[in-house]
């Protein structure tokens, strides 16, 4: 039987009220313009499209390969959980794998369902970029369309920011290592967001929200898999929350 590994604390401020204060700034942005005006940075008028619609960079590599990535380092999140059943070297980090599978699978289907119930438009199909469709905000009645939108949240960006299950993976094992993963999971979202933008397929605030929801699923699946299964077992007297 392998002793569990300590969490370290959790500073709520931090972990949950940076996300939530950033859902609320978003809430405020519902008074703003902020999405359409940085929309319209990104829309070339003599074109009649947006600058990045039909790049090779953007499409290709930064859609097509990233999310090819992400989906294997999935699947070999998927085998290494299963190996760790059954191979020694592996067993010390079942749980932590078994979170990160977690973490990856949900950060990346909740995206489709959200989408179907709240038919946001994207900004490439809205009349003021050249589309058809009649702009609406998120908290606003959409307009009647034989085409609902599928746009929000932005589902690109949950292909980069699903990474924080690394950072929550590596958390209490590898401080070090996670600090770098959330760098890299922060870094990729934040690119993806902004070549989606470039192409005029997600507003500003879909993609952040889409972050908010990212971390707070890898928060959750953390502490439930780890962070309270480790404070369960920790010794009599050395409890392990802040």
């Amino acid at each position: 039987m392998y002793p569990a590994v300590r969490p370290r604390p959790i500073n709520p401020w931090l972990y949950l009220g940076i996300p939530l204060a950033t859902a609320a700034g978003l809430l405020s942005l519902e008074w703003t313009s902020l999405d359409m005006d940085l929309a319209k940075l990104a829309f070339d008028p003599a074109a009649g499209q947006f600058i990045g619609r039909h790049s090779y960079l953007l499409e290709n590599v930064l859609h097509d390969g990233v999310k090819q990535a992400v989906i294997g380092l999935g699947l070999l999140a998927i085998l290494a959980f299963i190996a760790s059943l059954f191979w020694q070297r592996l067993f010390t980090w079942r749980r932590e794998l078994g979170c990160l599978v977690l973490s990856l699978a949900i950060s990346t289907a909740f995206v489709t369902p959200l989408k179907q119930v709240t038919q946001v438009q994207c900004p490439w199909s809205l009349s003021e970029f050249g589309g058809q469709e009649t702009y609406s905000k998120l908290l606003e009645a959409r307009p009647a369309t034989d085409k609902p939108g599928l746009c929000w949240p932005g589902g690109h960006a949950a292909t980069g920011f699903s990474l924080f299950a690394l950072f929550f993976m590596l958390r209490d094992r590898r401080p070090r290592l996670a600090r770098v993963a959330f760098g890299v999971a922060a870094t990729t979202g934040v690119v993806l967001s902004i070549g989606r933008m470039l192409q005029g397929a997600h507003f500003f605030s879909h993609n952040v929200w889409t972050a908010v929801f990212c971390w707070l699923i890898g928060l959750g699946c953390y502490y439930l898999v780890l962070y309270r299964r480790g404070v369960a077992l920790a010794p009599a007297g050395q409890s392990s929350i802040a």
